[in-house]
């Protein structure tokens, strides 16, 4: 159990979509937004983890067609994000937009996000520890899963938020939205040359 929660510590911890967009947000708009975006992406990665319990996923992912169609969605999401931190200037706000995204944004990133069927197929085929019991084991996964996982969700959004009080300087900002876009580049590039 706790090799499971290390795991479920270090893969979401480590920049993603979601987090990075997280960041993002709360740097924009500041914590209520930020806490919708949250809410929104933990919706999302509850679905996606449902589906990979499930096997529903695996279903869909099975039809070539589908795969193929989710993975040109996905990757080119990615890009597009990857595209608007890397060139959004001296601003420190990681993604220029009018408006915050909220829930259905949250939601809608996590749908498409690779990174959280990866993970949540990673957790839940592997890191056995009650064999005779699944769907305790199931039960159990989850709620550490939620608990990191929402606690390493606000942590990303006060480092948005953080980022943004502390007005550093326009090359410091610059600097920081190219290293998230390179981070974004990252999970782009595993997704594009994983096999699908």
């Amino acid at each position: 159990m706790l090799t499971f929660a290390l795991a479920v510590f270090f893969l979401i911890i480590t920049p993603g979509p979601g987090v990075l967009s997280l960041a993002g947000v709360g740097a924009a708009f500041g914590f209520r937004h930020g806490s919708r975006y949250l809410l929104g992406l933990f919706i999302g990665t509850n679905l996606v983890t449902l589906g990979v319990i499930t096997g529903l996923a695996a279903v869909m992912l099975a039809d070539p067609r589908v795969r193929t169609l989710f993975y040109i969605v996905s990757v080119s999401y990615l890009a597009y994000l990857a595209f608007r931190i890397a060139f959004s200037g001296s601003k420190l706000a990681f993604i220029e937009r009018a408006n915050p995204p909220g829930v259905k944004g949250g939601i809608l990133l996590q749908a498409v996000n690779p990174k959280a069927y990866a993970v949540n197929t990673a957790f839940f085929s592997a890191f056995a520890f009650l064999p005779n019991s699944p769907a305790l084991e199931i039960a159990i996964k989850l709620l550490i899963l939620n608990i990191i996982w929402i606690a390493i969700h606000f942590l990303w959004l006060w480092v948005g938020i953080f980022l943004r009080r502390l007005e550093l300087p326009a090359r410091t900002q610059r600097a920081i939205n190219i290293g998230m876009a390179a981070s974004m580049m990252i999970v782009v590039a595993l997704a594009a040359f994983a096999p699908h």
